[in-house]
């Protein structure tokens, strides 16, 4: 079954002001009030997601692996150089194994193993700094997302989109989780 999240905003809106105002009121209340019991108002700040490490499609896979295995990160955004906009992201597991297949090299470009966010028809979920932690968790079981996919990482922004703030991982969602008390 496929929710569709309140919070979705279609990619191009301009009046991200007043499908903001939805936010407030999921279409999913019973799901939200079972977790809201574990994340006690706590919401992505909390999660103090560490910055995005960010490349661009046209640096060498190397200089992209150095980078993430410097930071101890397993995912990239990857950013066009020209107005520095979100294009996709590099999943570092996911590229070890392209590496390992022989299907890509360290020497070349990051855009032929990057996964590139499509944007026609699209809607996406806005995850930002004040995103309840309950809404994060839904995200990353496929609810609300187009094609039901889980989703192992969240890139956070503001809310017009603008600014890439961080990534949030289900892993660092979990941690939060383990570490608060009952």
């Amino acid at each position: 079954m496929t929710t569709t999240m309140s919070s979705a905003i279609p990619v191009g809106t301009a009046d991200v002001a007043s499908r903001m105002a939805e936010i407030a009121s999921p279409s999913n209340p019973s799901a939200l009030s079972q977790l809201s019991q574990r994340y006690r108002g706590a919401t992505v700040e909390d999660l103090d997601p560490p910055s995005a490490l960010s490349c661009y499609p046209t640096d060498p896979i190397s200089h992209a692996l150095l980078s993430a295995f410097e930071r101890d990160y397993t995912h990239l955004t990857v950013i066009s150089p020209s107005n520095r906009a979100l294009l996709g992201y590099l999943s570092i597991p996911h590229l070890k194994s392209l590496l390992s297949s022989g299907t890509v090299s360290e020497t070349d470009e990051v855009s032929k193993a990057m996964i590139k966010f499509r944007r026609k028809g699209r809607v996406y979920k806005v995850i930002t700094m004040d995103t309840p932690l309950e809404e994060l968790e839904m995200f990353f079981n496929g609810e609300g997302v187009q094609g039901g996919g889980k989703q192992e990482f969240a890139v956070v922004t503001d809310e017009r989109r603008r600014f890439v703030l961080g990534v949030a991982t289900r892993t660092d969602l979990e941690e939060f989780a383990r570490r608060r008390p009952a």
